[in-house]
């Protein structure tokens, strides 16, 4: 009844598409494939079962969606074959869902061997128009789910949703932050560790961060690259760290950076000031900040 609404949402659009690896006794794993691939829209990457007196029929099926059968049952073996396959969503059994956990990976449990939270107290159907409600929750749930570890992933940098943040609803009680602390200071404590700073380099906030081994930048004919842990340039001219040490932000610059999202600040600043070593500027403006983001969005 409600399918009409949730097709024009985003989350139908996000959801189209997902790479599904089936896992389970013989009946359910084909009646899960042929579910995923033709009501759902998933796309089948594996299909398998510990059950090998349906192996004839899990292969046919599987040749119909290009694939080989897994049949097996070892869990090892079944472990690296979700790991080649990279899904975003395993349907297995309870061993697949320990399997999932440790991949990182959504998983819903479609068969036996199950646990007990999978047989819930509630009225849950698996067939009739309220069976394709139980369904679709089941398995698109643990798809959200990783959706959300995702942004968390994202904004945990954030004063809200770093480590060290208490939850949500207590405020600043149960944050690891003081209650006295202002915005700048809780911006420093929401930032990364910094690496271990050169000598005749400053150790505030301010100081540059820069790239780590491999990368290089190029100043005119010369190609400089950086140590591993975020040194001085090890090529020649190496007279660059005193103007390093001396780069500062201007107020307008530090408040036109505050406007970028904070997921990507971080890379914003470190790429601002190794444009502006490289250009010998002291004084980061906001003509500065724009002008390093051109450089390097080209």
């Amino acid at each position: 009844s409600r399918m009409a609404w949730y097709s024009s949402s985003v989350d139908a659009t996000y959801l189209t598409g997902k790479r599904v690896f089936v896992f389970g006794d013989g009946t359910h794993a084909l009646a899960a494939a042929r579910v995923a691939t033709e009501e759902f829209g998933f796309e089948l990457v594996g299909l398998g079962s510990y059950s090998r007196e349906s192996a004839r029929e899990l292969r046919e099926a599987a040749q119909g969606y290009g694939l080989q059968a897994l049949v097996s049952e070892d869990y090892l073996e079944v472990e690296q074959a979700i790991s080649q396959a990279q899904p975003d969503l395993v349907l297995g059994t309870q061993m697949e869902r320990h399997i999932a956990k440790r991949l990182g990976i959504p998983c819903a449990v479609i068969s036996a061997p199950v646990h007990v939270q999978d047989f819930p107290a509630r009225y849950s159907p698996q067939m009739g128009f309220e069976g394709a409600n139980v369904l679709f929750d089941t398995w698109v749930h643990p798809l959200m789910m990783g959706l959300e570890e995702h942004l968390l992933g994202m904004f945990r940098e954030d004063f809200e949703f770093h480590e060290g943040a208490g939850a949500s609803h207590l405020g600043g009680h149960g944050s690891q932050v003081g209650l006295g602390e202002t915005a700048s200071s809780r911006e420093e404590f929401t930032r990364s560790e910094p690496v271990s700073p050169a000598p005749h380099m400053h150790t505030d906030s301010d100081s540059i961060e820069l790239p780590l081994s491999g990368s290089a930048f190029v100043r005119g004919q010369e190609r400089v690259n950086f140590s591993r842990e975020g040194s001085l340039p090890e090529a020649s001219n190496t007279s660059s760290a005193s103007d390093i040490a001396q780069i500062h932000w201007t107020p307008d610059a530090e408040k036109e950076l505050g406007k970028i999202p904070f997921f990507v600040r971080k890379k914003a600043r470190k790429n601002t000031e190794a444009f502006a070593a490289l250009q010998g500027i002291s004084a980061i403006t906001k003509d500065t900040l724009y002008e390093a983001k051109a450089h390097y969005g080209r």
